[in-house]
């Protein structure tokens, strides 16, 4: 290693020398950037409805309502390791209890997968699933 780096040492020094000027450090992609595209429709509340930016790297950016707590909520879930975005099982039971006609879509890129995904508030499978996703989408009831 410390053979490496005396190479890469005189290498940048002899290359300075000749007039040539060292190539500079290539930017250091971030693999946590998160950039999703949130739709919300039906939800009866007007500043809850419409599409929304949320990028979540070094700080949150966007036009995301609550794009700090979308992200620190985001955070959390990759801390945690599951995949709020994967549907209900087929299989799943759930309460037949209605949450209201509120619909969302969302997709773009979250820990390094490909997101797109859809909720709504037709059973309590489907309720938990919005509300464990809340702020990234809206507090809505019905």
């Amino acid at each position: 290693m410390l053979r490496r780096l005396a190479l890469a040492t005189l290498a940048t020094t002899a290359a300075g020398a000749a007039g040539f000027a060292p190539l500079p450090p290539l930017p250091l992609l971030s693999p946590s950037t998160d950039t999703l595209t949130v739709t919300v429709s039906e939800s009866g509340h007007r500043d809850a409805d419409g599409t929304f930016e949320l990028t979540c790297d070094d700080r949150a950016a966007g036009n995301h309502p609550a794009r700090e707590n979308a992200c620190e909520r985001l955070d959390q879930l990759a801390k945690a390791g599951g995949n709020p975005f994967l549907p209900v099982p087929k299989d799943q039971l759930c309460t037949q209890m209605y949450g209201g006609p509120a619909v969302a879509h969302i997709t773009g890129t979250w820990q390094g997968r490909t997101i797109d995904a859809r909720f709504s508030r037709a059973n309590g499978c489907e309720i938990d699933r919005w509300e464990n996703l809340e702020p990234v989408l809206p507090l809505v009831r019905g």
